[in-house]
C-alpha cells in the first residue's frame, strides 16, 4: 500500500508553488516532503503561480528520454496540458530519489521507466486530489463534483474553474491522499501518444546545459596524462617544459597520472604534451589484445565454471544424438564512445563541494567524492547535467571519473576546477565491455530437431570486486550471463554455463551489458544449426518457440510479415538475416536486408518487431530502438579495441574506433506490438539483436560461419 505522509509544505521563492513528493522505497514508509528555495527537495512534482508544472527527475536525461516520459506519466494522473508540462533533474539525496532496482540514486539497466511507473503516476495522482481539495473548499462544492482536464479545475453547476496556478496557495493546506486513484488504462489521455519531448527544443537552440559549458569564476581547466599502458603508474615526471608554458598553473601528480592546471582548455591540453613522464609498468597489461581473447577462449574450453541454468538430461541428449554440431565465438573489447567525452566541475570549498556533471550514479559519486575529500557525503552536492550519451560509460561502480574529479580537486586546493579528458583519453580510457569467448553445442535427433543445446562461455564477471557484488549467487553474476539463460526456445535439454576470467583491463557493462554478446553467440549459432539441417530460420525457431513464449511468437511472426520473408536469400546480391532476442522485459525480432558493399556489409534496412508493453511515448520508444540499432550496428560492423605488441591501446579517435556514418545507417521499419503488459525497458534492448541479424544475413553472402566481430575482421 502507497502512503504519502507530508511532514511540511512551503512555497518557492518567488511565488507560491505546491510541491508534491511520492517516495516508493522498497519497504518502509513512503515518505514526502516540501522544500522551500527554487528546487524541492525531497518532490517529484512543483506546480508554480504561473501554472507550469515542473516534474523532478531521478534519472538522467542523456538522450534516452526520461524528462519526457516521466512528465507524461505526471501529466496523465495530473490531467495537466502538456504545454504545461516542465522536467528538471533531481538533486543527488539517495532516500528520496532511490532506483528501486539498485538501491541507491542511479540510471542504468533500462530500469527508469520501469522502477518508477507507478510511482510517477502517482506523484501526479496526488497532486490532482491536492488542486481538487483546495478547489472545493474555495467553492464550497463536493469534491466529487469536481473535474479536472488538460490544465483547468471545473465545477460544472456552479460554472467555477480555475488554472493550476491559481489552486496553489490553497492547495498546500490540502492532504495528499494516502492511497491515489489511478486511471485505467482505457482512460489514458497521453500516455501511448506522441508528444512533443521536452529537451528537444533547448538541444536544438542550445540553451541546453552541458558540463562543457559550465564556467565558474576562477576555474582553473584541468587535463591529465594517463598511462599509454592500462594499469602504467607514474614513475617520475620533468613538468618544467609544461609550467613554462603561458596559461599553466601549475602541475600535479594524482593516482591516475599527472594532472595540468591551466586558464583554458587549450593550455591544459599544449602543457599536458610538454611533460616527460616516465611510467611503472609492473602492474599494466602489456599484451596484445588477441593474446588476451587466446586466454580467454582457453578458459572456455577447459574450465569448469559454475551453471547459470538448467534444465532437461543434457547428458543422455548428447549421449543418444544422431548429430552434434559445435562452433567457437569471440567477441573483443569495446569502448563506450558517447559523443560528450568524460568531463565535469567541482568546486572545493575545504568544508564542502560541488559537482557539476552529467552524473549517472549519483549515490556512488557523491560519496567516493566525499571519501577523498575527507567530508561527509551529505556535504557533496551534484548538480546533475543533461549529458551527450553514457552506454554504460558514466555508469561506473567505482566512479572512476568523479575519483578523478575529486583528487584532482583535492591536489589543486580550494577553488574550482573542470577536468576535461579528450577523445583519446576517452576510448584509451579502458572500463571497457570485456572479451568474451563461446563454445556452442547442439544435439540433434534423426529428424534434425534439437534435443539439447549447450553454451558454455567465458567472460569476466561485470559485478565482482565491485560495490554491488552482492548481486552474484552461487557464484552467477546475473549481468554477465544475461541473455545465455531463460531462452524463449524449447531445447528439450540446456546448459548455460560461465567460466569466470581475470584481466587488467578495466570493464563496465556496455549498452544491453551481457546481452550484447550473448544475444550474438546464440542466435548465430542456432541459425547455423537450422541452416545445416535445411530448415527455414523463421520457421524453425518458430518451431522451437512453440507456446513457451507467446510475446517472443508475436513479434517473429510479425516482422516475418512486415519484411514478407521468402527466404533468407533476395534478388540483386542480397540477402536475408534474422534474429529474436528478449531482454529487459522487452521482446524485439529483426530482419536485416544486407548486401556486399566494397567487401563490406552494407545493411539496407531493418525490419522490427517489438512488444515492449505500454509503450509511454511511443516515438521516444521507437527514437530509442533506432539509436540501440546503430550503436549495435557500428559495434557489429567495426569496433573493437586492440592492443600493440607492447601492450598500448592502438585505437585513439573516431577514425581508428569507426561508428556508423549517417549514409550507413539503414532504412529502419518499426512495428510496436499493442500490449497491455508493464513498460518494458527500452534505452538497450534495441541494441543486441541487430549483431545477429546482420551476421546471420552476411554468412547467407559469403558462404562462410560468422563466428568472429566485427564483421570487417572477421
Amino acid at each position: 500500500m502507497t502512503k504519502f505522509s507530508p511532514t511540511r509544505r512551503g512555497f518557492l521563492a518567488g511565488g507560491a508553488a505546491l510541491i508534491i513528493g511520492a517516495h516508493l522505497p522498497v519497504g518502509g514508509k513512503m515518505a514526502a516532503k516540501a522544500a522551500s528555495g527554487p528546487v524541492s527537495l525531497n518532490a517529484f512534482v512543483r506546480i508554480a503561480e504561473d501554472n507550469t508544472v515542473t516534474v523532478i527527475v531521478k534519472h538522467i536525461e542523456f538522450g534516452q528520454g526520461p524528462f519526457t516520459g516521466f512528465a507524461t506519466l505526471v501529466a496523465e494522473e495530473l490531467d495537466a496540458e502538456w504545454s504545461q508540462m516542465r522536467a528538471e533533474h533531481a538533486p543527488a539525496d539517495t532516500a528520496t530519489y532511490q532506483n528501486f532496482a539498485f538501491g541507491i540514486q542511479g540510471t542504468g539497466a533500462s530500469t527508469a521507466v520501469r522502477n518508477a511507473f507507478t510511482q510517477m503516476r502517482q506523484a501526479g495522482a496526488a497532486a490532482r486530489s491536492m488542486l481538487v481539495q483546495a478547489a472545493a473548499r474555495e467553492w464550497g462544492v463536493p469534491e466529487d463534483e469536481i473535474t479536472v482536464a488538460k490544465g483547468v479545475v471545473s465545477h460544472a453547476a456552479s460554472g467555477q474553474s480555475a488554472q493550476f496556478g491559481e489552486l496553489v496557495a490553497a492547495a498546500q493546506d490540502s492532504t495528499p491522499p494516502e492511497e491515489p486513484k489511478l486511471k485505467d488504462p482505457a482512460d489514458f489521455v497521453l500516455i501511448g501518444k506522441d508528444v512533443p519531448r521536452l529537451d528537444s527544443a533547448d538541444k536544438t537552440t542550445g540553451a541546453a546545459q552541458f558540463t562543457l559549458d559550465v564556467f565558474r569564476q576562477g576555474m582553473l581547466t584541468v587535463a591529465v596524462a594517463h598511462s599509454p599502458w592500462i594499469g602504467g603508474k607514474v614513475k617520475s615526471v620533468d613538468a618544467a617544459a609544461a609550467l613554462a608554458i603561458d596559461g599553466v598553473e601549475k602541475v600535479e601528480t594524482i593516482p591516475t597520472g599527472v594532472a595540468v592546471y591551466a586558464r583554458n582548455t587549450y593550455c591544459a591540453f599544449k602543457g599536458r604534451d610538454a611533460l616527460e613522464i616516465d611510467w611503472n609498468l609492473s602492474e599494466a597489461e602489456t599484451r596484445s589484445a588477441e593474446e588476451q581473447m587466446d586466454e580467454v577462449a582457453a578458459a572456455a574450453a577447459t574450465g569448469e565454471g559454475v551453471v547459470a541454468e538448467t534444465y532437461g538430461d543434457l547428458d543422455a541428449a548428447f549421449a543418444g544424438a544422431a548429430e552434434v554440431i559445435e562452433a567457437e565465438y569471440r567477441l573483443p573489447f569495446l569502448a563506450h564512445a558517447p559523443l560528450e567525452v568524460m568531463d565535469g566541475v567541482i568546486e572545493n570549498r575545504g568544508d564542502a563541494a560541488e559537482i557539476w556533471m552529467g552524473s549517472q550514479m549519483q549515490t556512488v559519486d557523491q560519496q567516493v567524492t566525499a571519501n577523498i575529500l575527507g567530508i561527509a557525503p551529505e556535504q557533496v552536492a551534484i548538480n546533475t547535467l543533461m549529458a551527450g550519451g553514457s552506454f554504460g560509460r558514466r555508469a561506473q561502480y567505482d566512479s572512476q571519473f568523479a575519483q578523478e574529479l575529486a583528487q584532482v580537486a583535492k591536489a589543486g586546493g580550494q577553488g574550482t576546477f573542470k577536468l576535461v579528458w579528450s577523445r583519446k583519453d576517452d576510448i584509451q580510457g579502458a572500463y571497457y565491455r570485456p572479451q568474451a569467448v563461446h563454445r556452442q553445442r547442439a544435439a540433434l535427433d534423426e529428424t534434425g530437431r534439437i534435443i539439447g543445446w549447450q553454451d558454455k562461455f567465458a567472460t569476466e564477471s561485470i559485478m565482482g570486486g565491485s560495490a554491488f557484488e552482492v548481486v552474484i549467487q552461487n557464484g552467477v553474476d546475473p549481468f554477465s550471463v544475461e541473455g545465455s539463460i531463460h531462452k524463449p526456445y524449447d531445447f528439450g535439454a540446456f546448459e548455460a554455463r560461465w567460466v569466470p576470467t581475470d584481466s587488467k583491463v578495466p570493464h563496465l557493462w556496455w549498452r544491453s551489458v551481457g546481452h550484447s554478446h550473448t544475444a550474438f553467440a546464440n542466435e548465430v549459432f542456432l541459425d547455423e544449426v537450422l541452416q545445416a539441417k535445411g530448415k527455414d530460420p523463421v520457421a524453425g525457431r518458430l518451431e522451437l518457440l512453440g507456446d513457451k513464449s507467446p510475446r517472443d511468437r508475436r513479434v517473429l511472426e510479425r516482422v516475418a510479415e512486415m519484411a514478407n520473408w521468402q527466404g533468407v536469400n533476395g534478388s540483386d546480391g542480397k540477402a536475408y538475416g534474422v534474429a529474436l532476442h528478449p531482454s529487459y522485459d522487452a521482446h524485439f525480432a529483426y530482419i536485416a536486408e544486407v548486401s556486399e558493399v566494397d567487401g563490406e556489409p552494407r545493411v539496407r534496412k531493418v525490419w522490427v518487431a517489438a512488444d515492449v508493453g505500454i509503450a509511454i511515448n511511443p516515438d521516444v520508444v521507437k527514437a530509442q530502438i533506432e539509436g540501440g540499432l546503430g550503436y549495435g550496428l557500428s559495434a557489429a560492423l567495426f569496433n573493437e579495441i586492440t592492443f600493440a605488441e607492447d601492450g598500448q591501446v592502438e585505437q585513439e579517435n573516431f577514425d581508428s574506433y569507426r561508428l556508423l556514418r549517417i549514409h550507413e545507417m539503414p532504412e529502419v521499419e518499426i512495428d510496436l506490438a499493442v500490449s497491455s503488459e508493464k513498460p518494458g525497458g527500452i534505452g538497450e534492448a534495441g541494441t543486441p539483436p541487430i549483431a545477429p541479424a546482420v551476421s546471420n544475413a552476411w554468412r547467407v553472402l559469403k558462404g562462410q560461419p560468422v563466428r568472429r566481430l566485427p564483421l570487417v575482421r572477421a
